[in-house]
């Protein structure tokens, strides 16, 4: 695992956080809601990633 890895997901948590705190604030809970679930999405997204190339890995060390 790479530390630009979690580098990017801790930029996106941070990002996230604000624009959720910026909307609830104007009054748009379920916009603010929607944006923490697609920051959740995207950082599913990287995790899976990794654990493909993992698995990926783990077969070829194998041989299988």
């Amino acid at each position: 695992m790479d530390v630009e890895l979690i580098f990017k997901i801790a930029a996106i948590g941070i990002i996230v956080a604000v624009l959720c705190q910026l909307l609830i604030r104007s009054g748009r809970e379920e916009q603010a809601m929607l944006t923490s679930l697609a920051g959740l999405i995207v950082v599913l997204g990287l995790i899976v990633a990794q654990i493909s190339s993992l698995f990926a890995t783990i077969k070829r060390l194998f041989g299988f």
